[in-house]
């Protein structure tokens, strides 16, 4: 098994290098963020270790860079900082772990050996219908590569159209991908919805893609 650590404080990258071929592992260091990055993106890992705080690219930054360029493997993000700001973050910069500084050697190696026995996890895919691009992990959506803000139901409903592009889907089934099964309150609020994501993902583009097929739903086209 290979392991990239990313650490900035030598002392501790040595040990962690050291403590970790101990165990059989064959480690790569790199002690700046722009190292880490060429490092993580030129060779295959089967888990990074990738402390935040690092000189020329932090880990945040090249979390994200991996992750957009497609780069899943396993990280395990390190931080002197023990937040829940920086812990979320880190999780959605495409983390799969976070660990505080100090931290138990054991309880690292414990975390390394549950990512390990996870794998690489499959890429979540993008949805791209026309120019539209709709990415359900990371929560955006974008059209033209221009970003789009939309609010969580506007999100949930735009991904239940995307899913299905070409296909017309009910009030009901946009209902259950948005509203919990306890919601009983007016299903036309579906159609505040759709006029709200009509403003944002087609009016500014000058694009009619959203459609209401009368008596049936809506379908979102290319």
């Amino acid at each position: 098994m290979r392991i990239l650590v990313v650490e900035d404080e030598r002392r501790l990258a040595d040990l962690l290098k050291d403590g970790l071929a101990g165990e059989g592992f064959a480690v790569d260091l790199a002690y700046d963020g722009r190292e880490g990055l060429w490092l993580a993106t030129e060779n295959p890992y089967d888990v990074v270790i990738l402390d935040v705080m690092l000189p020329y690219l932090d880990g945040n930054a090249i979390c994200a860079r991996l992750r957009a360029a497609g780069i899943w493997t396993p990280i395990l993000m390190l931080t002197a900082r023990d937040t829940a700001r920086d812990e979320a973050q880190a999780l959605d910069n495409g983390a799969d772990d976070f660990l505080s500084k100090p931290f138990s050697y054991m309880v690292l190696l414990a975390r390394v050996r549950a990512l390990l026995r996870r794998g690489i996890r499959e890429r979540p895919a993008v949805i791209t219908v026309g120019d539209l691009k709709v990415d359900p992990a990371g929560l955006r959506c974008s059209r033209a590569e221009i970003p789009i803000a939309l609010t969580p139901k506007e999100f949930a409903i735009l991904h239940g159209l995307a899913r299905r592009a070409g296909e017309v889907i009910t009030k009901t089934e946009l209902l259950s991908q948005a509203w919990d099964f306890a919601y009983d309150g007016d299903s036309n609020i579906v159609e505040v919805y759709i006029s709200a994501l009509r403003r944002k993902i087609d009016k500014p583009f000058g694009r009619a893609t959203l459609v209401t097929v009368r008596g049936a739903g809506y379908r979102l086209e290319a």
